[in-house]
């Protein structure tokens, strides 16, 4: 038998799948409108679970767990069209869509906006980067940005949520969730470090440089470069570390931070792009207190626990493929307190004038899934 002729078969088997995939949503539809009408929840795990290893003791054992995997999708794709019939719209997707009918057209570019740090700062970077003319004021940390953004001082606030070699910020997280803000826009900017001195300090002179923890770790190779003499002392801000350099009375010290910050400063930058990996971007994000949603949002940011089983994480990704949404991030972190137990950090490319974001809420709002929805938004590259 020639290829030809093997693929004839399989066309003509795709085509008895086909019509007899139809035929079975059509009963699931039937099915969904029985369970609604008699108050039953449309999740039945024992049903599943006879219905699966019906199919894989009638398969060949070759292909026994591939024939589970295929009823754990159609099981997927079955109850994300039942919930569509019976519960309608999530609370989540009613939210959305007033704030899409309200919401202004044009994103502000006057506004009061918050950022950690001092002048200088890679924040301040993505804040001009954002907005046209802000009116920036400064906080010494991220608490304080999240404070004045949620008692209205400012409009806006600016935090960095994920580096391109240290991963997520979890405490930027953690405060999104406590204070209940919401993302509007993201930017991500590369970031190159400078070693920064005042202009009379040599290179071989320096015995301690002052940076941010972050801007320290992403700079080891050239730290230890100089030397085990050279020590290392962290600051809030790298930005905030020149303007310690450019205010200490000693000739020994050092700083590393952007290079816009050597004219701020009044510093002479020795050698610029010291950090180790010379394609570092650290995305940032403009959060609000209240939801926002502006034209071109096509990303959105959820935090997910699940449930400590095998396939959990599988069932939430089978949705994602479900609805044909595009998976930007994911990233666990293990929840605290709780052995082999973890949350998850999913971007998703999704438009929030379409239905396949609104078909996933609601599902995951049926299904009672554990998760904070942090906003939909456009990023700035």
């Amino acid at each position: 038998m020639d290829i030809k002729e093997l693929r004839q078969q399989i066309n003509d088997i795709d085509t008895e799948l086909t019509e007899l995939f139809n035929r079975r949503m059509n009963v699931s539809l039937e099915v969904a409108k029985y369970k609604s009408e008699n108050n039953m929840p449309v999740l039945d795990k024992t049903r599943e679970r006879e219905v699966m290893e019906r199919a894989a003791a009638a398969s060949d054992p070759d292909v026994q767990n591939y024939t589970r995997i295929l009823y754990s999708d159609i099981f997927n794709m079955s109850r994300s069209y039942q919930h569509k019939v019976i519960n309608g719209n999530s609370p989540l997707n009613e939210k959305i869509k007033r704030v899409l009918d309200s919401n202004p057209k044009l994103f502000p570019e006057n506004v009061k906006v918050a950022c950690q740090g001092v002048e200088g700062s890679y924040a301040q970077h993505a804040c001009d980067r954002i907005f046209r003319y802000p009116i920036i004021s400064y906080y010494e940390n991220w608490n304080g940005v999240f404070d004045a953004v949620s008692s209205g001082q400012c409009d806006y606030g600016i935090l960095p949520i994920e580096n391109s070699t240290a991963g997520s910020v979890n405490k930027v997280y953690d405060l999104m969730k406590t204070h209940n803000c919401f993302i509007v826009r993201s930017i991500r900017l590369k970031v190159d470090h400078s070693l920064l001195t005042k202009n009379w300090t040599k290179l071989s002179e320096i015995n301690e440089i002052y940076s941010h923890e972050q801007a320290l770790n992403q700079c080891s190779d050239f730290i230890n470069s100089l030397g085990s003499g050279v020590k290392t002392v962290e600051v809030r801000n790298t930005a905030e570390a020149a303007k310690m350099v450019a205010q200490s009375d000693r000739t020994d010290v050092a700083a590393i931070a952007s290079a816009d910050c050597s004219e701020l400063y009044s510093l002479t930058e020795i050698q610029g792009a010291i950090q180790n990996a010379k394609n570092n971007y650290t995305r940032f994000i403009c959060i609000a207190k209240d939801l926002q949603i502006f034209p071109g949002a096509d990303r959105t940011s959820l935090m997910m626990t699940t449930s400590h089983k095998p396939g959990a994480l599988y069932s939430v990704m089978s949705k994602f493929n479900a609805h044909g949404i595009n998976l930007l991030k994911l990233e666990s972190r293990p929840l605290p307190d709780k052995d082999f137990e973890f949350m998850f950090y999913f971007d998703i490319e999704a438009s929030v004038y379409g239905d396949d974001l609104y078909s996933l809420f609601d599902e995951l709002y049926a299904e009672n899934y554990n998760f904070t929805y942090f906003g939909s938004y456009s990023e700035i590259l």
